[in-house]
């Protein structure tokens, strides 16, 4: 578990994890609650990860989503360097604010990204910016009466049954009238999927089916029961 003792994170805040899996190794990595974004006045949040994934090495990264409150700055970014012969999945989930508290796209900007780099190669980059001042995401066509979102991608080194993957987790988006999203392939080497939710119990079912159903397809491993409470 990664553990920030605060509870959440400020503006001026600059978290910097670095991981490192030796060869052979097999990680699963999450964190005990969702991330909370605080308001700030001036300087963002900034939250920076490396992650070096060792030759024969797994990593499954599955954080809680990240919930931006009203008037905060994020900017977050996620480099994985995998190996030859290297497997990972990783889960990046967000919320539209503190729902509850009536703080739907209040937030003044998310900036997140994600590079893989496989034997040193550009293997995937994912880019989201959000500003809700500027362009609102509830409108039509964009994130509409949706308040979360997830993006998991799945990549190994030296392995060919993508199809198999890839048609297991669009079977499974689509199955879920209450979930609406779909899966590509990559070009090379991995497959994303992406869907929306209108509520966090709706998006954290189906984060831990596509998880575990990438775990079946990819790692032939068993669901990974990865109680908190």
């Amino acid at each position: 578990m990664l553990l920030n003792p605060t509870g959440g994170v400020l503006g001026g805040d600059r978290l910097v994890t670095e991981i490192e899996l030796e060869p052979g190794t097999h990680l699963c990595l999450s964190t005990p609650s969702a991330t909370r974004v605080y308001r700030t006045e001036a300087e963002p949040a900034i939250l920076d990860a490396v992650i070096r994934v060792g030759e024969g090495a797994t990593l499954e990264y599955f954080p809680d989503h990240i919930i931006p409150h009203a008037g905060s700055t994020l900017r977050q970014s996620l480099r994985l360097e995998m190996a030859r012969g290297s497997r990972a999945i990783l889960v990046d989930s967000l919320a539209s604010g503190r729902r509850a508290h009536g703080e739907r796209w209040k937030f003044r900007e998310l900036d997140l990204r994600t590079e893989v780099r496989v034997s040193g190669r550009p293997a995937y980059i994912n880019r989201t910016r959000i500003f809700p001042g500027a362009l609102r995401p509830d409108q039509f066509g964009l994130m509409e009466d949706f308040d979360y979102m997830t993006c998991l991608s799945v990549f190994a080194d030296k392995f060919t049954q993508w199809a198999e993957v890839w048609e297991g987790l669009n079977a499974e988006l689509e199955r879920t009238p209450e979930i609406r999203g779909g899966a590509n392939l990559l070009a090379h080497g991995g497959c994303v999927a992406r869907f929306l939710a209108r509520s966090a119990p709706d998006m954290t079912r189906m984060n831990k089916k596509l998880w575990n159903l990438a775990r079946q397809t990819m790692l032939r491993l068993s669901p990974f029961d990865d109680r908190k409470y």
